[in-house]
């Protein structure tokens, strides 16, 4: 695999634009689905129903950046620990890891500020906070280790899944699915980022930092340990294209083709 040395300014716009897509969609659902003038709240009032509902919208909105044409273009990284976890196995380049996370960090706050224009109060009350993602009740030591087990198991099923042979198709399905897991059971102890650019995103408008540290760190840990585990179990020799979905109907900067 040999990456192209330009800029793909495309690509990066992209990348800004499917993480900025899934934070309008994030607020948007939460103010859904938790601000308490939502009719939905009063009609569903057990919080794990209403996150189970979250979770599938959210997973359905990866899902969708995953194989749109702008995610086949890109990847749909939309995640700085997924960017440094394949920068880390050799398949991008570095000056094209560098442009996907500072395009990742803008597109999660400019869609926060685009849902925050017109959801207006609604996206400010406490119940939804412009989505932001905060320790749970246990503390910000379960949030770490939470952050860090998800972190992982998503990376490790993404390498799984690309890498096999017939049905590397179906890793952005997996994901996607994984996503409405993590915000179903997990949301509760560490809010479910496994994103430092997502967390970032809601955190500057809501003017809240509390634990930042663990969504820029416990992400690219997991990630990157699932790349050890797997370097291990010998399996971490796979040449894979850096895509969530790659169709060779798209130019991809990470192989050695164009589109067709």
């Amino acid at each position: 695999m040999k990456p192209q040395r330009r800029v793909n300014w495309l690509e990066y716009t992209l990348e800004a634009w499917a993480l900025g897509l899934f934070m309008f969609s994030a607020c948007g659902f939460g103010v859904l689905l938790f601000h308490p003038a939502s009719p939905l709240v009063t009609t569903i009032p057990d919080p794990l129903t209403r996150r189970l509902l979250m979770g599938i919208a959210m997973g359905l909105t990866a899902m969708g950046n995953f194989y749109s044409p702008w995610g086949r273009r890109s990847g749909a990284q939309m995640n700085p620990a997924v960017t440094l976890t394949f920068f880390r196995l050799g398949r991008m380049a570095g000056h094209d890891a560098l442009g996907y996370v500072t395009a990742q960090f803008a597109g999660g706050v400019l869609g926060t500020f685009v849902a925050a224009a017109l959801f207006h109060r609604w996206i400010a009350d406490p119940a939804v906070a412009y989505a932001v993602t905060l320790p749970g009740r246990w503390g910000t030591g379960w949030a770490f280790a939470g952050e860090l087990a998800i972190s992982f198991g998503l990376m490790l099923t993404v390498l799984t899944i690309s890498g096999w042979e017939g049905r590397a198709g179906f890793t952005g399905l997996a994901a996607g699915v994984l996503v409405a897991t993590y915000i179903t059971l997990e949301a509760p102890v560490s809010g479910m980022s496994m994103n430092p650019a997502r967390t970032l995103g809601s955190a500057i408008p809501a003017m809240r930092w509390e634990a930042l540290w663990i969504y820029f760190t416990a992400p690219p840990v997991g990630m990157l340990l699932a790349v050890e585990v797997r370097s291990l179990l010998g399996l971490g020799h796979e040449k894979h294209c850096a895509k969530m979905h790659h169709d060779s109907r798209y130019r991809c900067i990470f192989c050695e083709h164009r589109a067709r």
